[in-house]
């Protein structure tokens, strides 16, 4: 075989045997994420059930890689991309030795966790904004971190420190419910809602695009701190 044919014949058995195996292991992961998010509903469920219907948690899937939790107004989506990634150069993870020692690790499945509000969805609100609060990812040797808001983001970010477990991922659940819970839905603008027209009203206000609702409508996500809640 030439060099060519050889450098072809070694990526496949290196990087491409390396996604193969990574992709099997995102999805026994997920999968032991949706078990852990029923066992996290019938947790909370036990303590509400006599004390009010109206606040238990439901928990549906959406697909084979999608999970929905209602937590009263709020909904989560737990999804698992399926495809494979590598880290941007500049990213932080490339400053541990673990990484530039092992190119192989730094890459990673990722699951993202979306933050919706329970309306959007029963009155098909298709214009409602749902945010992105946090990213989980995972590489070859099961060792993760978590970028996120707030305290999603401080809890697990030194990349190849600790391996996915049962106990991650509760904490990473919870973590989650309770961020969105203190997640908090602020006024629109009135300057953006002043102006309508005849079709959008007919149409129905609450499901026309003049009422864009999200939780920081008119606020850059990016930049929210305790100041903005």
């Amino acid at each position: 075989m030439n060099d060519k044919e050889q450098k072809i014949l070694e990526t496949l058995k290196t990087k491409s045997l390396t996604k193969q195996n990574l992709f099997g292991l995102m999805k026994q992961t997920f999968e032991r994420l949706k078990e852990l998010l029923n066992e996290r509903a019938d947790l909370f469920n036990k303590q509400l059930l006599d004390f009010d219907k109206r606040l238990l948690l439901e928990v549906k899937e959406r697909g084979p890689f999608e999970m929905e939790v209602k937590i009263a107004g709020d909904i989560l989506i737990f999804q698992m991309h399926t495809n494979v990634f590598q880290f941007y150069r500049s990213h932080h993870v490339w400053q541990t030795s673990y990484l530039r020692n092992n190119i192989l690790a730094s890459y990673a499945g990722m699951i993202n966790v979306f933050n919706f509000l329970a309306d959007s969805f029963t009155y098909k609100r298709t214009e409602d904004l749902g945010y992105l609060i946090a990213r989980i990812f995972v590489n070859k040797d099961k060792h993760f971190f978590v970028e996120g808001k707030r305290q999603l983001g401080m809890m697990y970010n030194n990349f190849g420190e600790r391996t996915i477990d049962d106990n991650a991922l509760r904490e990473i659940i919870d973590t989650a419910i309770l961020y969105s819970l203190e997640f908090d839905l602020l006024v629109p603008l009135y300057d953006e809602m002043k102006i309508i027209s005849v079709s959008q009203i007919e149409q129905n206000l609450e499901n026309s695009k003049i009422i864009k609702t999200g939780k920081r409508l008119g606020f850059q996500f990016y930049a929210d701190d305790a100041t903005n809640l």
